[in-house]
């Protein structure tokens, strides 16, 4: 699962031994079950706001053509305050989060749409239906997105009489497990709104009353008779309510209660003498479950003359201008939090971090001192793949079918972004060449620390080419990695103090041996942490080849590298690898063992199997990842902790080429933070979960908001295994 930038190759060999269990060829979740709209995508990635919008309201809510006009006026506000909208709705059994004109038409007019919501979700794709999402559907959606803000009419809650019929929305559940805030005019009036609320504090829902009123609003009418437990008096104290949760990594979601402006509003008396009857008919004409909703709306329109529909209009309406005010005041916050957080970053680089925060600590015998941050030194790379269509390759000079990406990888820089990207802002040591390729790499990597990336001329930037067959198997592969060798000894001198005072120092195979000695050398004489990745089992060996390695803290080999390893030291290594999960264990711990005479922790990649560490406890049998001095700490026993992946699906995986970076990534952020070995390690197999879903090396969705504490622990993990060696 956790494979090396370009090591296709490699992927192909463990796959073949039963290390790799996913195939690679197969499609993603992205296009399989979920397809994001390129704008929205295109927002997404550039940090615009976005604003997810449901469908229901469309398929369900309201009679065409109302429904598609309202559909469209709703996304023009959105755009007209400066967010993207993304209708989200299921067509013909994909979810889309972002819906075109020609899209929105189609399920406007569709006589047989089905509603969808959570329970509804898998019968629906696997029978290629198409549907409305409501209100816990689309926030699925968004949330696997990475959309913070949905916008709806009113959301669902506690039927009345649920004391008898235990008839609670989805609605409900779905905002107390998904962090994104939801904007609507409270809850329907149909609903038992009290009950509602107090669920909503059970599941840990925080609920805000939009303007100057506590009021919590009830659909048709600002008035509900009950109190919201929070106001917030516009959109900026309402961004800032989202970003606290959001850097909090709570899990939960946020409802953002906006009343229905008071002109628009219906007489609250006359729609609730409307709401009564109309579920009197429900009862007697046995309407139940998910179409009592519906019947209900309708049914008040016609008792109203039409007055909720128009109220409806007016409120989604205004619903969509504070939701998209919303977004954009969240976007700056961030943006400029983020600025903040960089500008705070470098003042404190001679200073070390601030104290007291939960992953910071005073320096002690027992951990090395945070004093600074990390430093990346390795390799850049612009990947192009080539992935056939057909099953048999066309050879002579013809052309395939297929398709041709570009992506951004060189381990060295995959590792550098995810830890940018952690909020840990590493400094990034590297070379490219003067060229249009080196442009654009530079570019997309603009949210890094580039100060140590040299571009230099009558060179060419690094290039890897793959061609994969439709099985997802390597055909052939070509790369141009001879800058890599430019990355010398006299080109990191100029970066020595930064080396001397990193957090932690990480080194991949691409550099050459003489400059991986010169930094193991500054780094042992500063007492810095020193992680090597091997990149590929022909480079692995590059330490080892002399007494550079005794200056190593960690390294993250899979079988292969760790065999290579083995045998530049002179030392025996089988070159087939085991099939089962204990052949592949006990030959990881066998390979591992004679190298922790030296090293403080060996990181065994072991791709869909998770990771192994070996190392020496520090309390029972965990594997301590704490770099203590050796001089000052007695060294505890041998032990092993293997730490299993979480299952994912082969049709999920997109990319593999970024995931054994990503899981490093986190877990070297965990060690400078200070975090505790389970959950560091845990980080790091979620940030290769991300990666893994991602067309990108590494995701873009890795950020401290979604790989906070709170976050990590609250994800159900399979339990470690543990044993003494």
């Amino acid at each position: 699962m956790f494979l090396k930038t370009t090591s296709y190759l490699k992927a192909c060999v463990l796959h073949r031994t039963g290390t790799f269990g996913q195939s690679r060829g197969r499609k993603g979740l992205h296009d399989a079950v979920l397809r994001i709209h390129p704008c929205v995508q295109e927002a997404l990635g550039d940090g615009k706001p976005v604003v997810a919008l449901e469908s229901t309201i469309v398929t369900h809510g309201m009679p065409y053509p109302h429904n598609i006009r309202m559909a469209r006026e709703v996304e023009e506000i959105v755009r007209r305050n400066g967010s993207v909208p993304a209708t989200v709705g299921v067509l013909h059994g994909r979810v889309h989060v972002g819906l075109d004109d020609t899209e929105l038409q189609f399920l406007a007019e569709a006589k047989d749409a089905v509603k969808v919501s959570r329970r509804d979700l898998p019968y629906v794709l696997s029978q290629r239906l198409s549907g409305g999402t409501t209100v816990s559907g689309t926030i699925i959606a968004a949330h696997k997105a990475g959309i913070n803000i949905f916008v709806t009419g009113g959301i669902g809650g506690v039927h009345r009489g649920a004391e008898t019929s235990m008839d609670v929305s989805a609605d409900l559940t779905e905002l107390g497990r998904s962090p994104v805030a939801v904007v609507s005019a409270g809850v329907k009036s149909i609903l038992d709104i009290g009950r509602t609320l107090e669920y909503l504090e059970t599941q840990g829902v925080c609920v805000a009353s939009f303007g100057g009123s506590r009021e919590f609003p009830a659909f048709f009418s600002p008035n509900s008779g009950f109190q919201a437990p929070f106001m917030v008096k516009d959109d900026k104290e309402a961004a800032l309510l989202i970003a606290s949760a959001l850097e909090l990594g709570l899990g939960s979601g946020i409802l953002i209660a906006v009343p229905i402006p008071a002109e628009a509003a219906a007489s609250g008396q006359e729609v609730e003498e409307a709401v009564q009857r109309a579920l009197r008919e429900a009862r007697e004409q046995e309407i139940r479950g998910k179409e009592v909703t519906p019947f209900v709306l309708q049914r008040v329109n016609e008792l109203t003359g039409g007055k909720s529909l128009e109220a409806n209009l007016a409120l989604v309406r205004n619903n969509a201008e504070v939701g998209s005010l919303i977004a954009g005041s969240l976007s700056k916050l961030r943006s400029v939090g983020q600025s903040g957080r960089d500008a705070r970053t470098r003042r404190k680089r001679s200073a070390g971090p601030e104290r007291g925060g939960e992953g910071t600590s005073p320096p002690t015998k027992s951990r090395i001192p945070l004093k600074s941050r990390p430093v990346v030194i390795g390799g850049t790379n612009v990947d192009f793949i080539a992935k056939a269509t057909n099953e048999n390759l066309l050879l002579g000079g013809q052309t395939n079918p297929g398709r041709v990406y570009q992506t951004f990888g060189g381990v060295g820089r995959n590792l550098a972004d995810a830890l940018s990207r952690l909020g840990t802002d590493p400094l990034f040591i590297s070379a490219v060449g003067s060229d249009r390729l080196s442009e654009s790499v530079l570019r997309y990597c603009s949210h890094m620390d580039l100060r140590g990336v040299s571009r230099l001329q009558d060179h060419s930037t690094a290039t890897y080419c793959a061609f994969i067959s439709d099985r997802g198997e390597l055909s052939l592969g070509l790369g141009d990695f001879d800058i890599h060798q430019q990355i010398t000894e006299h080109s990191l001198s100029g970066f020595e103090e930064h080396i001397r005072s990193a957090a932690l120092l990480c080194i991949d195979g691409n550099v050459p041996v003489s400059a991986i000695q010169y930094a193991c050398r500054i780094a042992k004489q500063c007492q810095v942490p020193v992680c090597y990745e091997p990149t590929d089992e022909g480079k692995a060996s590059k330490p080892f080849l002399s007494g550079a390695w005794k200056a190593l803290t960690y390294i993250s080999p899979n079988l292969l590298e760790l065999g290579a390893i083995n045998r530049s030291l002179g030392r025996a290594a089988p070159r087939d690898l085991p099939t089962s999960l204990d052949g592949i264990l006990e030959a990881a711990v066998t390979l591992s063992r004679p190298l922790l005479e030296h090293l403080h922790c060996v990181v065994v990649t072991l791709g869909a199997h998770g990771v192994l560490l070996c190392g020496r406890s520090s309390e029972g049998q965990t594997v301590s990842l704490r770099p203590g001095f050796r001089e000052q700490e007695p060294r505890g026993d041998l032990c092993a902790t293997h730490y299993p992946a979480a299952p994912i699906p082969s049709e999920e995986i997109m990319n593999v080429s970024g995931a054994g970076d990503s899981l490093m990534a986190g877990i070297i952020a965990g060690i400078v933070s200070g975090w505790d070995t389970d959950t560091t390690v845990r980080m790091g197999l979620l940030c290769a979960r991300l990666s893994l879903r991602s067309q990108d090396p590494i995701s873009q969705h890795i950020s401290p908001a979604r790989m906070s504490l709170g976050h990590v622990r609250a994800e159900q993990w399979p339990e470690p295994q543990r044993w003494q060696l």
